[in-house]
């Protein structure tokens, strides 16, 4: 397998100016590089820059795949979006790590860092479409802004399963929502590689996620009642940032000023998930393994209906068919050999109906007289009648 290793990052907040562009494009001078998107393709060598430092100082978002079953998706959020002492509820410990999440804070900003680490090998060449992901995973980052927590608890999953943790280690608070998530948190645990086993399992104390948010007039009555000095630092943000970040914290400070009731407390262990999971896969292999046997049992019931009409269709034919074999065995080609093969198994298996193997099994030993100079067309004959019918 050839080595095959993808870089992307991402400025969505802002664009790079002239003196950061020219610092990225001598990183790399074979990259695709504009004003908000870096992407390279490397099949041998690797990247000077270091993405932990581009991330920290340029980009909101960065993506790496390499086919020895590295996967790594970047996501910086301004800090006052995401606190990081809530993040670090999903991280797998403070000690090295390898697959799951890794929050790394740094000024105003707080960077999440997902990886999921698999060196089985078992790698399709279509996955080397890296730049698919990360176009798939890029609204995750709102999600998390607007304060939606299950990318994080799919992060923890991911150390779960690789075992990067103890059996005995209790898992975070569970986010509403696990059992519906939206296509780019799907494509997340995807990337993660979190078994649909354990995010089942997992998701079982997950409530149900509320709907759509808060509503107009919910907003418009809030924010009458807020103090001057803090509509305006809400007009601020707004033209100093844009329309995204600006209402990403306004919904922040909604959901703080209204905590959701009755959400979901930690509680199970490592253990626990993953003996449930191993549970519910047997489960579902089973469930699976008794499908699949009472599908073989229709096709093969299908099969043998349609040889029984087959053969049914032969009645009546069987001196037409011992010429038609004769003729075939004459030719010395090894096609129509093929052919006459099928035909005499076609009158065994009628002979066997009929009752009438013995007649059968003279008409086979004339055949072997006749044609005893013919070694190709005799295996063909001791290789289909030595068959069992079906």
């Amino acid at each position: 397998m050839s080595e095959y290793q993808y870089y992307e990052f991402q400025a969505v907040d802002r664009p790079l100016s002239a003196p950061e562009l020219a610092h990225v494009r001598a990183l790399s001078t074979r990259a695709t590089i504009t004003s908000t998107r870096f992407v390279n393709e490397y099949q041998w060598g690797d990247f000077k820059g270091d993405p932990l430092t581009l991330m920290e100082r340029y980009y909101d978002a960065h993506l790496y795949f390499a086919n020895w079953g590295t996967h790594r998706l970047m996501l910086r959020l301004p800090r006052r979006l995401l606190d990081p002492r809530t993040a670090r509820c999903y991280r797998p410990g403070r000690g090295s790590w390898g697959s799951g999440v890794a929050v790394h804070a740094k000024g105003e900003h707080v960077i999440l860092e997902f990886r999921s680490d698999d060196e089985s090998g078992d790698f399709d060449e279509d996955d080397e479409a890296g730049e698919a992901w990360l176009a798939s995973l890029i609204t995750v980052r709102a999600d998390l802004a607007g304060g939606d927590h299950r990318a994080l608890y799919l992060g923890w999953l991911c150390a779960v399963q690789s075992g990067e943790l103890d059996d005995t280690a209790v898992e975070p608070p569970v986010p509403p929502g696990l059992a519906t998530l939206s296509a780019p948190l799907s494509a997340l645990a995807d990337f993660l590689r979190v078994g649909a086993d354990l995010l089942a399992i997992a998701s079982e104390r997950s409530a149900a996620l509320r709907a759509a948010g808060p509503t107009p007039d919910d907003l418009a009555t809030w924010l009458r009642a807020l103090p001057v000095a803090e509509k305006d630092d809400l007009l601020l943000e707004l033209a100093v940032s844009g329309a995204a970040p600006a209402q990403a914290e306004l919904l922040q400070r909604f959901r703080r000023a209204h905590p959701t009731p009755g959400q979901p407390v930690a509680g199970r262990t490592v253990g626990a998930l993953l003996d449930a999971a191993e549970q519910r896969a047997e489960r579902r292999r089973r469930r699976e393994a008794e499908r699949a046997a009472r599908q073989r049992e229709r096709e093969a019931r299908e099969r043998a209906a349609a040889r029984a009409a087959y053969l049914d269709s032969l009645v009546g034919r069987e001196a037409e068919l011992w010429r038609e074999v004769e003729t075939l065995a004459e030719t010395k080609r090894p096609k129509e050999y093929d052919h006459a093969a099928r035909l005499i198994g076609d009158l065994r298996d009628l002979s066997v109906r009929q009752d009438a193997l013995a007649a059968f099994d003279r008409r086979v030993d004339e055949l072997r007289v006749r044609h005893a100079k013919k070694p190709s067309f005799i295996g063909r004959l001791e290789h289909v009648t030595s068959t069992t019918g079906s």
